[in-house]
């Protein structure tokens, strides 16, 4: 299926340098956040705390809630609904003014039973710090390793430069995902992480399909220069990209509007990495091939 013509001659190159001052702003803006700023956000499960289920008797109020418990000196809780029920996800952090265990069930039912007398507390989980630290590097070498497979297959697969520059444009991808998380102050959680893994599959599944046309048409067109050949292929496949892409993009755009906040911050993160993912497959793995001078192979000499 193709929704653009056969003969579409766009000079995505042409525009490169445009490309690398917007990806240069994005990374600069990204690191200031993470680095300088705000941070990451990190949930329940990197920096450890107590996640409280609660169950209640009518039609729930989360501000009101909220406000209840920044009274005793929780300023920053984290409350979301569950479903479209009256049961409420409660994280606290580990220094939290109610206590642990048996107390910071009574400590949470004294506060709410005026307002809600015939609340439930479901059931109460604590993750502790060192366990956060854990996960935050089994999340980190996630990551590397997956990153590290991809060098080698695309490696095998096509040629080594090839490989360097998908790993570069995946690199860019995850550390731009990552900025917006921080910069709209997003929860890094563990589904977060599997956002994160998400986004270099799709990321890289882009771009190994230009790549892959790129490789033919070096073979096919050895009187061209490379960047006539890179803008010809990604223009043979720009009808599937925008297919791949905008049905991708309405599907999560449901999910981050309509899935509710357990899934929210999910959502967002592979929003963010769909369009960065499209963005980058065109205009910063390509032209990173041309930085590396990838060239066609010399004709084997006739016998």
């Amino acid at each position: 299926m193709r929704i653009l013509k056969d003969d579409t001659h766009f000079d995505f190159l042409g525009k490169k340098r445009i490309a690398i001052i917007v990806s240069a702003a994005l990374i600069l803006m990204a690191a200031i956040s993470v680095f300088f700023h705000k941070g990451l956000n990190y949930g329940i499960d990197f920096k450890g705390g107590f996640q409280v289920r609660i169950q209640l008797n009518q039609t729930v109020d989360l501000d009101q809630i909220r406000d209840l418990f920044n009274r005793p000196g929780v300023p920053s809780v984290n409350l979301q609904t569950i479903g479209d029920s009256n049961e409420i996800k409660l994280v606290l952090p580990l220094d939290n003014p109610f206590g642990k265990g048996a107390e910071l069930t009574e400590s949470i039912k004294k506060l709410l039973s005026k307002n809600y007398p015939q609340l439930e507390v479901r059931s109460v989980e604590s993750v502790g710090p060192q366990v956060g630290d854990e996960l935050r590097l089994s999340a980190l070498y996630a990551i590397l390793i997956s990153l590290a497979l991809i060098l080698v297959y695309i490696s095998f697969r096509f040629h080594w430069k090839f490989g360097i520059s998908a790993i570069l444009t995946l690199t860019h991808d995850i550390f731009i995902v990552i900025g917006f998380l921080s910069i709209f102050d997003k929860e890094f959680s563990l589904p977060v992480v599997a956002a994160l893994l998400t986004v270099v599959g799709y990321s890289l599944n882009d771009t190994i399909v230009i790549f892959d046309r790129i490789r033919e048409n070096i073979a096919r067109f050895r009187k061209k220069t490379l960047e006539e050949v890179i803008n010809l292929s990604i223009n043979e496949t720009l009808s599937r990209t925008i297919l791949t892409s905008g049905t991708t993009l309405f599907v999560v755009l449901a999910l981050f509007f309509l899935g509710g906040e357990i899934i929210h911050d999910f959502a967002f993160g592979i929003l963010i990495g769909i369009m960065i993912g499209t963005y980058s497959s065109i205009y910063v793995a390509s032209p990173l091939l041309i930085q590396m001078s990838i060239k066609a192979p010399s004709p084997k000499p006739q016998s």
